[in-house]
């Protein structure tokens, strides 16, 4: 008799790390790869993040933690929301996590239940819907496009609110793929809906600090109400630390509490110990911002000469979303030629929207601005072939 696999845990791969799986294997048979599929910075932890870490592996036990987080670096996010945001949130409604994931986890079994309906844009990060499913909640895909600069709007959440009752929404402000962000005004009208409507807001703000020409506004000073999620991975550069945070609601806090007890112990220590260090370490971190910046206006100049000219504007984190619909109508396979013929790792759009993906790529310029003048070339001496 064959034994009982959950249906729940049926989900979609993500299909970046796909992507990734393939570039290693090609690398392994000794081709040159470039790397424009992996969201994560090309640079390691700041020295003075490396530097704690080091002196808490002399210095510390290193045991478990409480499952909120280390007092020291709880306090220290209440004072970055105060020197960044001008905003006061007491480290009391921080939560640190094991990562954005862990946070995500965390917020979606505190405010959701099995059958609830919670809507999020396409394309957007495919680890909101595949962990919802798993959790048997339903994700409402909400059809954005270049006029809503690929974010969500009052008009699409009640749009779907209408056909039947949401319970929650997910914001991405800047965005992944797409890059896009939404202003004060807009992330407002927005919360000002949920709170009408009753659905929970959950904001991700896990590329803050990466931003070209403005700062990201935060969801945290708009509502009381909403799940704020960040990260240590994208501005402070430390992606396998696993490290990120929750600005909880009140209500929430103790809910929150008992699951990461449960589900997580505590999040890891030595990231815990060397993360309160990365508050001073704007100087080395700016440094990357402004090579992400370089990296980004070299692509939205050069990718045109490779034939990717529909471009998502990319207000903030290191990608770029393009609309390939006169190359291919199967973006997967495109992807796989690129690799192939032109040795650079790219993402197909399939992975942020199921529905039109197809006809869509996304870029990372996260890594070298070396590696990425070499790709564009490399990706030029393929259109041209």
């Amino acid at each position: 008799m064959a034994l009982k696999s959950a249906r729940r845990g049926r989900i979609s791969p993500f299909i970046v790390m796909e992507v990734m799986r393939a570039a290693a294997e090609q690398e392994g048979s000794g081709a040159r790869v470039l790397h424009m599929e992996v969201g994560q910075p090309g640079t390691g932890a700041p020295r003075g993040v490396i530097a704690a870490a080091r002196a808490a592996l002399d210095d510390q036990r290193l045991g478990y933690t409480v499952a909120l987080g280390i007092p020291e670096l709880r306090q220290a996010i209440s004072r970055h929301y105060q020197d960044y945001y001008g905003l006061s949130i007491p480290a009391a409604r921080i939560v640190v996590t094991t990562g954005s994931s862990g946070a995500f986890i965390l917020s979606f079994l505190a405010a959701f239940d099995a059958g609830d309906r919670v809507a999020l844009a396409a394309p957007g990060y495919p680890c909101y819907r595949n962990i919802l499913s798993a959790l048997n909640v339903e994700p409402v895909p909400l059809m954005s496009s270049p006029e809503t600069r690929f974010q969500p709007t009052p008009e699409l959440v009640d749009r779907a609110h209408a056909e039947k009752s949401l319970d929650g929404l997910i914001v991405a402000s800047p965005s992944n793929p797409t890059g896009t962000m939404l202003d004060a005004s807009a992330l407002q009208a927005l919360a000002d809906y949920c709170e009408q409507a009753g659905i929970r807001l959950v904001s991700d703000e896990i590329y803050h600090g990466i931003t070209f020409g403005r700062k990201a506004d935060s969801v945290a000073a708009l509502s009381d109400d909403a799940i704020i999620i960040n990260s240590f991975s994208k501005y402070f550069s430390m992606t396998g630390w696993r490290l990120g945070w929750m600005v909880v609601p009140d209500d929430l806090l103790r809910t929150v509490e008992s699951l990461a007890q449960n589900l997580f112990i505590s999040p890891p220590t030595l990231s815990q110990i060397a993360a309160v260090a990365a508050f001073d370490c704007h100087e080395e971190l700016q440094a990357n911002v402004a090579r992400y910046a370089a990296n980004r206006d070299m692509l939205l100049r050069e990718l045109p000469g490779a034939g990717f000219t529909e471009l998502a504007p990319s207000d903030g984190a290191f990608y770029l979303y393009a609309d390939v619909g006169h190359m291919t109508n199967d973006s997967e396979a495109l992807c796989r030629r690129i690799l192939e013929e032109a040795g650079v790792a790219v993402t197909p759009g399939v992975d942020f929207d199921a529905a039109r993906g197809n006809r869509f790529m996304r870029f990372s310029f996260a890594e070298s601005t070396e590696d990425m003048a070499e790709a564009v070339a490399a990706l030029k001496r393929w259109a041209r072939a």
